[in-house]
This record gives structure tokens, sequence and C-alpha cells, in this order.
């Protein structure tokens, strides 16, 4: 199964996606760090290193489908041709796709996340509140169907119900 976490920075898709792999053994693929080395290697950041990010993570995620294995994609997933990406790499491997949109209800709650938040990913710039306007149109304009999770309460415990969940589906 592949499994594509959505929503906007700051809402715990990370946290989301590290505590189902803990539980499971499932690999994680994540966008950011991946972004993140091709800036370190020297592309610049007037390349869309962003787009060849998703790319990268989607050969690597063919790779571990293709043996078998359930993989868990952690991006923002905000646009339809980003998700449509994951749904058409389904198609091709023979799998199915979850997708899981995590959002934080609490907007002060991830506010908070957002601006404290402090990655090791070198140069990677961080999000401000103030940018995510047009992500958040996107995902607010998403009609497909998703598993819907708030890391408002216990990560540990929506983990729980995810694993349940997603293992009912394979």
């Amino acid at each position: 199964m592949l499994i594509a976490t959505a929503g906007l920075p700051g809402a715990g898709k990370s946290s989301v996606a590290d505590a189902l792999a803990r539980r499971t053994g499932w690999p994680v693929l994540s966008v950011d760090p991946v972004e993140a080395a091709l800036l370190r290697a020297g592309v610049g950041a007037d390349q869309p290193t962003g787009l060849a990010a998703y790319l990268a993570v989607e050969a690597v995620a063919e790779h571990q489908l293709r043996l078998g294995q359930t993989v868990l994609v952690d991006a923002v997933n905000a646009a339809p041709e980003a998700r449509a990406q994951w749904e058409d790499l389904a198609l091709r491997t023979g799998t199915t796709v979850a997708f899981v949109e995590v959002i934080c209800s609490d907007p002060e709650l991830h506010r908070q996340r957002l601006e404290s938040r402090r990655r090791d990913l070198g140069e990677f710039p961080e999000p401000h509140w103030d940018s995510l306007g047009q992500r958040r149109e996107q995902l607010a304009g998403w009609t497909g169907p998703r598993l819907v999770v708030d890391t408002v309460g216990d990560v540990d415990d929506l983990a729980d119900a995810l694993v349940t969940e997603l293992t009912g589906r394979s």
C-alpha cells in the first residue's frame, strides 16, 4: 500500500508519519529533506527543487512498492497534481493509495508549531504562516477520498487508530 500524507506545513504530517513508522516498520519517504539535500548539493534555489524532490521520492517509493513494501510519503501534497502523482504511481505498481490529510484544528496551536519548529534541514526555508494561503485553498477544494486526522490530540493515540484503519484497507 502507498500511504500519502497531505496537509499544511506545521499541521503534524511528519509526526503522524513517524509515529506510524515506529508502530509498523513502514519506511517514511519525506520530501522536505530531499529538497534540502538538493539545495546542499548546489542545485540553485531558482531551480524547481520542490518538483525534483517529489520526483526523487516517487522513484524510491516505486522501487519499494515493487518489492511489496508499504510506503509512507510525507509531503504537503496540496496541489491536485501532487496527489495525482501518487494515484498514478499506485496504478503503475498495482497497489492501493490511501491519503491521510493531517490537520490541526486549533489555528493558534498550528501557528505556534509552524513558527517554532526548527528542523535540521540546513538552508531549506521554513514557510511563514502568512504564506500558506494558496495551499489552504487547494486543500479546502479537495473532494477526493481520504482519511482526515486532527493532531490537536495525542499523536500516538492517533497513530494507533490509523494503523487499524489503514491495515484494514490493504
